[in-house]
C-alpha cells in the first residue's frame, strides 16, 4: 500500500472512532531525545536489562541500577508533534485514553488526560526499607554525590524509583484500567511500542479479540503488523500530525 494510501485510510479509522485508545511505547519519545529500548541503537542492544533493571539484581546491589542511571538516564525531555496530536485527536472526543510503557511523563506534560502508566513512573523512588517517597530529582542528586544513594529518612540503600522492573508485577489497577479501556475500544492506536514485552503488549491483542481495529505507527515491523487494518512505519512525531490533518479535513 502507498504511503500515501495508508494515511487516508488511517484517518478513515480514526475519522470513524468513537472510543478509540492510543497504546504507546518508547518509540514516541525518541523524537522527544529519549532512548528506546529494543528498537535500532536502543538501550538493550548495548545493556542486559535484566542485570540493570531487574528487581532480583536490584535487591542484590542497588549500585548497577544507579551507575547505570547516572550514566544514561536523560532529564528535561519535552513532548513532541506525536504527543500533541494524541492530546488533539483527544480533544475532539474520539481518543478516550493513552495506555503507556513510557514512565517520562511526556503525556501528561503534554496535555492527555487520561493516561495510564503500565510500567509505573519515573518521577518519584520509594525506599523499600521505610517506604519513604521522594522526588526523582532529589535523589539523582543524591546519586551524583554517593552512588548508590542511601535514604534520608533511614539510611537504607534500597531507594527504587516507582517504575517496573524485570520480574516485577504490573500495578494492578492501572493493569485493570488498561484492560477495561481496551475491552471497549472501536480502534487501538499502537504508537513507537516494538509489542514484544509482555504482559502489556496483551493489551493491543485484547483490543483485537474483542473487536477493534488495529492502527500501528512504529519505525520497525512489530509482532502484531499482520492482525493490524494499517501499518505505518516510520517517525511518529511526523506521520501522526499528518493522519490528524486528514481527520480534520475529512
Amino acid at each position: 500500500m502507498k504511503a500515501s494510501a495508508a494515511l487516508a485510510q488511517a484517518a478513515e479509522l480514526l475519522s470513524r472512532a468513537s472510543s478509540a485508545v492510543a497504546f504507546t511505547g518508547a518509540g514516541i519519545s525518541e523524537e522527544s531525545g529519549l532512548p528506546t529500548y529494543r528498537g535500532k541503537g536502543g538501550l538493550w542492544t548495548q545493556f542486559d536489562p535484566y542485570k540493570v533493571a531487574s528487581i532480583e539484581e536490584f535487591r542484590k546491589d542497588p549500585s548497577v541500577y544507579w551507575s547505570y542511571s547516572l550514566a544514561h538516564r536523560r532529564i528535561g525531555a519535552d513532548p513532541n508533534p506525536a504527543h500533541q496530536a494524541l492530546v488533539e485527536l483527544e480533544q475532539t472526543g474520539r481518543l478516550h485514553g493513552v495506555i503507556t510503557q513510557n514512565t517520562d511523563g511526556l503525556h501528561q506534560k503534554a496535555g492527555s488526560t487520561e493516561v495510564i502508566e503500565l510500567h509505573g513512573s519515573s518521577a518519584m523512588v520509594s525506599c523499600l526499607d521505610c517506604e519513604a517517597s521522594y522526588p526523582r530529582l532529589e535523589i539523582d542528586a543524591l546519586n551524583r554525590q554517593h552512588c548508590p544513594p542511601s535514604c534520608p529518612a533511614c539510611g537504607g540503600r534500597y531507594l527504587k524509583p516507582t517504575v517496573v522492573l524485570f520480574g516485577e508485577p504490573l500495578p494492578v489497577p492501572a493493569f485493570a484500567r488498561a484492560q477495561a479501556l481496551a475491552a471497549q475500544a472501536d480502534v487501538m492506536l499502537v504508537v513507537g511500542s516494538s509489542l514484544q514485552v509482555y504482559p502489556a503488549a496483551g493489551i493491543p491483542r485484547l483490543a483485537r479479540d474483542s473487536g477493534a481495529e488495529l492502527l500501528i505507527v512504529n519505525a520497525e515491523p512489530t509482532p502484531f503488523d499482520s492482525w493490524a487494518r494499517v501499518v505505518l512505519h516510520g517517525k511518529a512525531g511526523e506521520i501522526l500530525p499528518r493522519v490528524l490533518d486528514l481527520v480534520s479535513q475529512g
